[in-house]
């Protein structure tokens, strides 16, 4: 078994993507973020696969300052701590690791042994799938619609405090200015509007051949406990799944509103993906 590094995202592709597929549900994640890289969406990126005697056992992509994502077909003994080492050797620097719970667990033990640092639960998750939203949900006040231009002060506001709500990486003013400008133009943000106001949004992302996933989901306190969220997600869910055969969305399983309300609308979890950090 060894790992080798891969420049091409063409020549990755062709070797992973046919594994990827077969759980398209699962690594909804990676297959979104390499769709991305071979779009051009990120200058910066690392690819690798464990490969042997052409049989590919592993796959691992991160683009920085992004945390790592591995995903395991085989296990084998010793492939975790390869890959730690081949990390090191390249001078990659990793600052967290995103992946199924088992996977990362091993990561991280051999990341640990490799360098000392010490390791950080940020979020554990659960992962949902819906292929249909549930009949007979109370509706609330007011109407969706694809998020434009005069919209985009708010969902900037709204994009840094969901940064800070869900405890990533928290953007620039400029930073978010760019990220809802691109969400914009590219029709992904819906927001749920009542008598005129905007009180709610969301974004669909990284679509793969049946699927799509859901995310940036956020209501301003004032705006909580009416419904407004579940609405938006379950009317847009359903126009997402006139295209998709399914459609993906992450939670944090400290949250049991959240969860309960997704399932509500018809998501069903499917895994239970974690997010560790590393610090000196």
């Amino acid at each position: 078994m060894k790992w080798n590094i891969y420049a091409e995202t063409e020549a990755f592709s062709e070797k992973v993507e046919p594994l990827l597929y077969g759980h398209e549900d699962i690594y909804s994640l990676f297959l979104g973020i390499l769709n991305h890289i071979k779009q051009g969406k990120y200058e910066d990126y690392f690819l690798a696969l464990a490969e042997d005697e052409g049989v590919v056992l592993a796959a691992c992509l991160m683009t920085p300052p992004h945390p790592l994502q591995l995903v395991c077909f085989q296990g084998v003994p010793e492939l975790e701590s390869e890959l730690s080492r081949l990390l090191l050797e390249s001078g990659i620097e990793v600052k967290g690791i995103v992946g199924d719970r088992e996977t990362v667990n091993r990561f991280v033990l051999a990341w640990i042994a490799e360098t000392g640092q010490k390791a950080n639960l940020l979020m554990d998750q659960g992962l949902y799938r819906a292929d249909a939203v549930a009949t007979g949900l109370e509706k609330s006040p007011g109407t969706w619609r694809v998020a434009n231009k005069k919209d985009a002060p708010l969902l900037e506001e709204w994009c840094l405090l969901f940064e800070v709500e869900t405890g990533i990486k928290v953007s620039s003013p400029a930073e978010a200015a760019r990220k809802i400008d691109a969400f914009i133009e590219g029709k992904e943000v819906y927001v749920w509007e009542v008598d005129g106001e905007v009180v709610s949004c969301m974004k669909k992302t990284r679509p793969s051949k049946r699927g799509i996933t859901v995310s940036f989901v956020f209501t301003p306190r004032k705006h909580r406990r009416k419904g407004y969220a579940r609405t938006l997600v379950a009317e847009v869910t359903e126009e997402l799944l006139l295209e998709y055969d399914f459609a993906m969305l992450y939670t944090d399983l400290k949250n049991p509103t959240s969860n309960k309300i997704y399932q509500e609308i018809g998501y069903e979890q499917i895994a239970n993906p974690v997010h560790v950090s590393f610090e000196e």
